[in-house]
């Protein structure tokens, strides 16, 4: 039907001009004969209309073949298409339409290319990536293996350096993750509290130079995930802790798992310095780092981005509760499968 009124408004004028001359046909008919005229009239103005609506179908429908030929040159672009659509359009028409193959043939040749480069380089930062990974696993194996050797204090200041390389490369993989076409997650049954411990294990040395406390109340609770995913969502809320602590008190963690009807929640709350509420809304979005000291001046703005696109791939519901200069708290939901 609404093929049918647009092609009735395009052609409308033409039967304007047809009803036009059978009214002229209709005057010369009652002059010349008022009985036929009452007889004919109507005739000759049914007739004009059904031709009318005949030629109007007969044309729809190679206005339609021709539309549906130049969507599919326009999605696919090869020559196959072209010639197709060259089929149903006129001389004139056909000009155009080699003009606009000519062009998305360029366009091809160009998305082709930028993709190859594209691919080019996720490969070469993944690849990158993962060798840096080497001499961060080989620092690390020196820090333990020599860490009598080691004054306290430098190593404290190690395990700070070890930790943020850490952290960075593992953002670095996770964006060129996300970007990825293929994403090579591997749901499984995963333990909350085995996660927590092996990240608060990674962050133990930075926890207990900071004097943090940690309570922790995560039983035996399992939710279907992906394991790398799930240990770079709670180490990246983990590392917001530590570094958006408080100077003055004692700072503090709290970790708590339950399991209710809506879903399984596992959250996360500090009384660290917190979140104003205008940027709350904020946080989420890629590079944002807010106002509120040098730390964050410090930041890049793409923990909470990262975080935020991963949980969302891993349908994993992020809330947030925050006070300033009170604490922060992020929650995560997990449905129950």
């Amino acid at each position: 039907m609404k093929h049918f009124i647009k092609y009735f408004r395009k052609y409308a004028l033409w039967l304007g001009l047809l009803l036009g001359t059978d009214v002229i046909s209709a005057l010369f008919l009652w002059l010349a004969d008022v009985r036929a005229f009452r007889i004919l009239a109507t005739a000759i103005v049914l007739g004009s209309v059904l031709l009318f609506l005949v030629i109007l179908w007969i044309l729809g429908r190679a206005e339609r073949r021709k539309e549906q030929a130049f969507l599919e040159f326009l999605e696919n672009g090869d020559s196959f298409a072209e010639q197709a659509v060259l089929r149903q359009v006129s001389a004139q028409e056909g000009e155009m339409i080699r003009s606009i193959a000519s062009v998305l043939k360029e366009n091809q040749a160009r998305e082709k290319e930028l993709l190859g480069r594209i691919k080019d380089y996720e490969e070469y930062t993944e690849a990158w990536a993962h060798e840096i990974k080497t001499p961060i696993s080989l620092l690390t194996f020196l820090m333990d293996n020599h860490r009598e050797e080691i004054p306290e204090r430098v190593s404290r200041k190690l395990d700070y350096v070890r930790n943020q390389m850490q952290e960075h490369v593992n953002q670095m993989l996770y964006y060129a993750r996300l970007k990825s076409v293929g994403k090579d997650y591997l749901f499984e049954q995963l333990s909350l509290r085995e996660c927590c411990e092996e990240v608060l294990e990674d962050y133990h040395p930075l926890l207990q130079e900071r004097g943090f406390q940690v309570e922790k109340d995560v039983g035996e609770i399992f939710v279907l995930s992906d394991r790398r995913g799930l240990d770079f969502l709670v180490s990246q809320f983990i590392s917001n802790s530590i570094k958006y602590c408080r100077a003055a008190g004692t700072p503090k963690i709290w970790i708590k798992a339950r399991k209710e009807e809506e879903g399984i929640f596992f959250r996360i709350e500090d009384n660290g310095i917190g979140v104003r509420d205008c940027e709350v809304p904020f946080l989420f979005e890629k590079g944002f780092t807010g106002d509120t000291g040098m730390m964050r001046k410090k930041a890049t703005g793409m923990g909470l981005y990262l975080a935020k696109e991963i949980a969302d791939d891993l349908k994993i519901t992020l809330h947030i509760r925050t006070e300033w200069q009170k604490g922060f708290e992020i929650t995560m939901r997990f449905a129950i499968v």
